[in-house]
């Protein structure tokens, strides 16, 4: 069963795809921009034969109305549905017999599509995403069917998934005024009130080349890829229609909110879900090392404290969710039995408040380090991996090449940033609380 939990946590995590991270090798790449606006990173690694086509597009669920959530994923379906020269349900087929994947994914801040594929098959990868962003088909028949798969979609993985619910009811309570009020995966109903036309005039607003990142890793030449870019993708014209970005801030939150959701689970949770700036500002790195102060590993102080010493949890955990905008920095925990969700919240907090009070050693700092720098090195062990952290920087930060440096900025982080850190941020005024309680029977027990 802890096992399972642990799943469901990394599951969670998976929903985040925040800005990735850079090994400690130097990351050598070629960056530029078409005269449509699409702009190109090339990274030649020729010690494997295999290369990754990916694709980033500007665009995810804080550009949604609010009554009209869920389109930016909602695309990341439709996309797939074929185009003027890709036959309906092919696309798929196609990758696989180029011995090939593809799949894509949607964050509040961007949506990111993708093939992995034979080195040898990198204009067959161009070729596709050309095809998706200038001869997507859009029609209702594609629509209709994306509709069911979308609300099939929620209706697996959120409304009748214990705890799958965490991440929307902590958001629509955290943020009032942000977009970031709603998640990606947005509300059915409004997918199913919108008319084709809206699913259209979304497409024609941010599926253009001034609002994508086509970004390639792997066993190719790049002067023969350059060639093969301007090849399928010069001739696509530059979007003609403003593209927003949310200016709105969310205010400070002044007063602790708490609630009760009933879930179909038979252990009870409890979240802490604190406001934190946004990724790439110099607190999110001291928090981001607070995390795995906290649950980095089975000696990280809550699973010392909340799990194995105290019993009070069968998991318990922390991360950031690192966002575009200021996001949360949640900590979650799944109770023990007969444990109560007031006891549990309380161990929680025992250990943050130690932390506040100077639980910090420079042994702590100096193993937090060694962590980071052993992400570096695994997140970057892939062309995917590559590919998508390169997207990733140069959009949210204008800056690809962070991908060798944005080390330095954690390996800065001091013992008193992170206990600074702690305590402006974790505060009761701070933050939302909500326990995750067993549906109530019949007879209201």
């Amino acid at each position: 069963m802890l096992k399972s939990f642990k799943l469901l946590f990394m599951l969670l995590l998976l929903l985040v795809w925040g800005t990735t991270r850079a090994t400690g090798t130097k990351i050598s790449y070629v960056e530029y921009s078409l005269p449509n606006g699409l702009k190109v990173i090339l990274h030649q690694d020729n010690t494997k034969p295999v290369v990754a086509v990916t694709i980033l597009y500007h665009v995810g669920s804080k550009n949604e109305s609010s009554d009209r959530t869920g389109f930016a994923h909602f695309f990341e379906h439709l996309m797939f549905e074929g185009s003027d020269n890709i036959k309906r349900g092919e696309y798929d087929k196609i990758t696989q017999n180029a011995g090939g994947v593809n799949n894509a994914n949607t964050t509040q801040d961007r949506t990111f599509y993708y093939e992995l594929l034979p080195s040898n098959q990198l204009e067959l990868g161009l070729w596709l995403e050309s095809e998706r962003l200038l001869h997507l088909r859009i029609d209702s028949t594609g629509v209709e069917t994306q509709r069911k798969v979308v609300k099939e979609e929620r209706s697996m993985r959120y409304d009748n998934q214990p705890y799958g619910s965490i991440i929307e009811e902590t958001f629509k309570r955290a943020f009032k005024v942000h977009p970031y009020n709603w998640t990606p995966i947005g509300s059915t109903q409004y997918i199913d009130q919108a008319k084709l036309g809206e699913f259209i005039a979304f497409h024609n607003k941010f599926y253009v080349p001034n609002n994508a990142t086509l970004s390639i890793a792997g066993d190719f030449d790049i002067e023969n890829a350059k060639k093969l870019i301007a090849k399928y993708f010069t001739d696509i014209p530059k979007g003609k229609l403003p593209i927003d970005r949310p200016t709105v801030k969310e205010p400070q939150q002044t007063a602790e909110i708490r609630d009760i959701v009933r879930d179909n689970i038979q252990l009870p949770a409890v979240i802490e879900a604190y406001h934190m700036p946004s990724q790439g500002t110099p607190d999110y790195y001291a928090l981001d090392m607070l995390t795995k102060l906290l649950s980095g590993g089975e000696s990280s102080r809550l699973v010392k404290a909340v799990v194995d010493k105290q019993q009070k949890a069968m998991y318990a955990g922390a991360f950031p969710f690192a966002l575009e905008d200021a996001g949360l920095f949640l900590i979650f925990a799944i109770a023990n039995m007969g444990v109560t969700p007031d006891d549990l919240e309380n161990a929680m907090d025992e250990v943050i408040n130690k932390v506040k009070g100077g639980d910090i050693t420079d042994h702590d700092i100096q193993k937090i380090k060694n962590q980071v720098e052993t992400d570096f090195v695994r997140q970057n062990s892939t062309m995917a991996g590559v590919a998508e952290n390169l997207a990733n920087y140069s959009v949210y930060f204008g800056d690809a090449n962070l991908i060798n440096t944005e080390i330095d900025r954690y390996m800065k982080v001091t013992r008193e940033d992170i206990l600074r850190v702690a305590n402006q941020y974790l505060k009761k005024e701070n933050r939302v609380v909500l326990h995750y309680l067993p549906k109530e029977n019949k007879e209201g027990k």
